[in-house]
């Protein structure tokens, strides 16, 4: 049976984007936790009421900057893993850059008008689309080989 050792020795440069990742979202739900002390939103609300705090629209941003980061992890990751099977610099490559770009991603939402997330941010669905084509032809090459 095939373990880690009959991964590409470059392999591990994936390995360490994805724990960069994972740096980065502590980092942004550090920022969640300083501005729901910043605009009064205690736990375990998860999202401010506009009718309730003035400054909801605010914290609404930087909460769902983090919290989208959560939800495109499972396929960051995923994508990442398998595409970088086959295909380790470049998935590596493209992890960073979805790195760089999920924190332009967090730093425009943040700001309060949810459209700035995408000067920067947007690029990241770019580094998704490469993951992908690199995990096809991870797929391919198995089916084939």
């Amino acid at each position: 049976m095939a373990g880690v050792e009959s991964l590409p020795k470059e392999f591990g440069y994936v390995v360490f984007v994805l724990v960069f990742y994972c740096f980065l979202n502590l980092w942004m739900g550090f920022q969640v936790a300083k501005a729901r002390k910043k605009y009064n939103v205690p736990y375990p609300t998860m999202y401010a009421i506009e009718s309730e705090n003035k400054q909801a629209k605010l914290f609404n941003c930087v909460q769902r900057g983090h919290q989208n980061s959560l939800e495109m992890m499972p396929m960051f990751f995923l994508l990442s893993v398998l595409g970088g099977i086959r295909h380790p610099l470049v998935a590596a490559s493209l992890g960073v850059l979805f790195c760089i770009t999920r924190y332009f991603y967090f730093k425009g939402y943040s700001t309060g008008d949810p459209s700035n997330r995408l000067s920067i941010g947007k690029y990241g669905f770019v580094a998704i689309l490469g993951l992908m084509i690199c995990s096809i032809s991870c797929g391919v090459h198995m089916l084939t080989a």
